[in-house]
């Protein structure tokens, strides 16, 4: 046997080997901001695995993400990204333009819904506060798209990641978040189509309930959480946010290169199951 057939690959396979999934990927996450955020653990992650990243928070919550982001490096640089303000967009493309040039991948994890429009049924919200929720939640994945489309241009193609929670059932206290939700999907399906021409997939990820901020505003949370841990043929730990983070980081890498319009369940199984 020669030398090589005993030691194996040849040194740049295994150099291949040990890259990181995201290595040399420019990275925007939306969503960052405290350490228990779903995006979070992304951007931790995608630090990991070898990506560039930039972070976005808005108004009273920007300061938060700013020290949230020291938790992962001291260089992270926090943009600010009120997706009710229109000016926003165009900063953070006019920023990122600068500083990168070009972006391969991006993480929609965006959602609010006035207090109305939660635990209440569907009867106490008006249009004022259920359009919020749609504006905010769901309709936001456009302009977020549409301000990185000439940056995914320029790295020649790219994923579009968004966090959704499964809307294809009404859930107890979701109410009206769970319509943003089912916009949400819908609205992917047709970025997927529209961003196509670009060489950039727009996936979802249906992640199972975590203990977040974002939770906690959920009226009868703990219901999901006894639920769930019962149901979930995987089982399903609400405190841990690892296999969600795992799932988003593949989808943002170079693994799924002709899957778009999809959504991906991170929920141990659950939704796959009936009584």
């Amino acid at each position: 046997m020669s030398s090589r057939g005993r030691r194996g690959a040849s040194p740049s396979r295994y150099a291949r080997m040990l890259m990181g999934m995201l290595d040399g990927k420019r990275i925007l996450i939306t969503g960052v901001l405290t350490d228990t955020s779903l995006a979070f653990g992304v951007a931790q992650l995608a630090v990991h695995e070898g990506a560039q990243i930039a972070l976005t928070g808005a108004g009273r919550g920007l300061s938060i993400t700013q020290r949230t982001a020291r938790k992962i490096s001291a260089d992270i640089a926090v943009m600010e990204l009120d997706v009710t303000v229109p000016a926003h967009f165009d900063a953070l493309a006019a920023h990122l333009t600068s500083t990168w040039g070009a972006v391969d991948g991006a993480l929609h994890s965006i959602g609010f819904a006035p207090a109305v429009c939660l635990g209440e049924g569907m009867w106490n919200a008006q249009w004022d506060d259920v359009a919020t929720a749609v504006q905010i939640s769901a309709y936001s994945m456009k302009p977020l798209a549409q301000c990185l489309l000439p940056l995914f241009e320029a790295a020649g193609g790219g994923s579009y990641v968004g966090l959704t929670f499964d809307a294809t059932v009404a859930w107890p206290g979701y109410d009206w978040m769970g319509v943003a939700k089912a916009a949400m999907e819908s609205l992917n399906r047709y970025l997927a189509r529209d961003l196509a021409p670009a060489n950039v997939r727009s996936n979802l990820i249906a992640a199972g309930p975590i203990k977040t901020m974002a939770a906690r505003a959920i009226p009868g949370f703990s219901k999901f959480e006894e639920r769930w841990a019962e149901m979930a043929p995987l089982g399903w730990n609400v405190k841990d946010s690892t296999a969600v983070a795992k799932a988003v980081v593949a989808m943002l890498s170079d693994w799924f290169p002709l899957t778009t319009g999809e959504i991906i369940h991170v929920d141990g199984g659950y939704h796959a199951m009936g009584a």
